[in-house]
C-alpha cells in the first residue's frame, strides 16, 4: 500500500515546500522574530574580536555543574544580560532548500508509513483527514528540525506553519488515500 502512496508523499512534500515559501516571502510570518540590535557596528565589532567560531553560545556561560553554583557565577546571572547567541557560517541558500525539501519528503513519507498502520484502504476522507492533520501537527509543532537547518533555533510563526502544514497534508492523504 504504501507503493500506491508516493505520488501524495511527492506531492505533500512540494505543497509544503510551497507554503514555507509563502509564509516566509509573502505572508512574512517571521517578519518580527528578531530585533536589530541598535548598536550593530559596536557588537558585531566586539564579535569579531573574540574570534568565536561556529556553534551556540550561552551566557553567563558555564563548564560544570559546579561552577554554575559558584558565587561568580551567580552574581553574573543575577546581574544580567543573560541568553543565547548561535553564530554560523553563511548561509548555502540551495543547500537548506534541498535539506527543507528533503525534510518534508522524508515527513510526508514517514507519516504514509504510520497511517498504514492504522488506517485501511478504503477509509472515509474524514477518518483519513483527522489522522494525517494530527500526525502532521504533533510532527510539525514538536519538530525544530526545519528551523535549526537555517537558524538554529525556534520561532513564532512555527505554530502558524505547523497547523497550515497539517491541514494540507490531511487534505492531500484525504484526498489521494486509496479505495478499498
Amino acid at each position: 500500500m504504501v507503493a500506491s502512496l508516493l505520488i501524495p508523499v511527492l506531492l505533500s512534500a512540494v505543497a509544503l515546500f510551497f507554503a514555507s515559501f509563502l509564509s516566509w516571502m509573502v505572508f512574512q510570518l517571521h517578519r518580527s522574530d528578531w530585533i536589530k540590535i541598535e548598536q550593530e557596528d559596536e557588537f558585531l565589532d566586539a564579535l569579531r574580536g573574540l574570534n568565536l567560531g561556529r556553534g551556540s553560545y550561552m551566557f553567563p556561560g558555564c563548564k560544570t555543574p559546579e561552577e554554575m553554583k559558584s558565587e561568580s557565577y551567580q552574581q553574573k546571572w543575577e546581574q544580567g544580560p543573560r541568553g543565547i547567541i548561535t553564530l554560523f557560517d553563511k548561509v548555502n541558500m540551495g543547500r537548506n532548500l534541498g535539506l527543507t525539501f528533503l525534510y518534508f519528503l522524508v515527513i510526508s513519507f514517514a507519516l504514509v508509513c504510520l497511517a498504514t498502520l492504522v488506517l485501511s484502504p478504503g477509509a472515509e476522507f474524514t477518518v483519513v483527514f483527522r489522522f494525517f492533520a494530527l500526525a502532521a501537527l504533533l510532527t510539525f509543532l514538536s519538530a525544530i528540525v526545519q528551523h535549526a537547518i537555517w537558524f538554529h533555533n525556534r520561532i513564532t510563526g512555527h505554530i502558524i506553519e505547523s497547523i497550515l502544514y497539517a491541514v494540507i497534508v490531511g487534505l492531500i492523504f484525504g484526498s489521494f488515500w486509496p479505495a478499498a
